[in-house]
């Protein structure tokens, strides 16, 4: 038997490592809609591969939704890619997902979901402040929240990434919210945590208003949530 090339043994390699990433995107895409934050085939997950990245198609149900589906785009892209095998598009929010990743080099996946309770504070036009201590898991001691913009344009795009910042979250105005992560598995624990703030938040305000924690006392917490959760460095 003849030995495979360098070349060889590199292409086998990067084909395993990306049906991997093709496979935790759409387990991803099912444990949000099993952790009832997102449904049917709302929201979008991407992760960053190589110079590129790979998304969820438009419009298929995550139930149905298989690793030979997602698609691969390139992050030069200036309109969205359709596979040629499989015919389907790139999701409509790939333009958030594509400029998230060319503005932030420590972001590996983007979670993109119409949960229930930050949905809800994002039609309020309200961010959430630091009510809860766990805002310092994204960063900061407020999570933003941006005026409105049709889904897939470029004016959502910008407020997407402005409203983000450095920070690890952002509710999208009357839309929903985005969580990102250096890997799938830290973005996809952020969006859940992101619309726990947002349920407690919520919930808190009706009761008469929480107390909100000082900038100090939160931005204490960053450096200690950064080895903290799911997709953490370890040591």
């Amino acid at each position: 038997m003849a030995r495979k090339s360098g070349a060889e043994k590199k292409n086998g390699a990067k084909s395993k490592a990306e049906r991997a990433a093709r496979e935790a995107i759409v387990a991803a895409c099912r444990a949000m809609n099993a952790q009832h934050f997102n449904q049917g085939a709302a929201g979008n997950i991407s992760a960053r591969f190589g110079d590129g990245m790979l998304i969820t198609p438009s419009g298929v149900d995550y139930d149905e939704l298989t690793p030979d589906m997602i698609v691969a785009m390139d992050l030069g892209a200036e309109a969205p890619v359709r596979d040629k095998k499989t015919g389907l598009k790139a999701s409509s929010e790939w333009r958030f997902h594509r400029d998230i990743f060319r503005a932030r080099p420590d972001v590996g996946a983007v979670a993109h979901a119409h949960a229930p309770y930050a949905t809800v504070l994002s039609m309020l036009r309200r961010p959430i402040p630091a009510s809860h201590y766990m805002i310092a898991a994204f960063g900061g001691a407020r999570i933003e929240c941006t005026d409105y913009a049709p889904f897939g344009t470029p004016e959502l795009s910008a407020l997407a990434v402005a409203g983000l910042g450095p920070r690890q979250g952002v509710l999208l105005g009357s839309h929903g919210m985005i969580a990102v992560g250096p890997d799938l598995k830290r973005a996809l624990w952020l969006a859940g945590e992101l619309e726990t703030l947002a349920r407690l938040h919520y919930l808190a305000s009706l009761a008469g208003g929480p107390v909100i924690l000082s900038e100090t006392e939160v931005l204490s917490l960053v450096e200690r949530f950064a080895g903290y959760g799911p997709g953490a460095p370890k040591g």
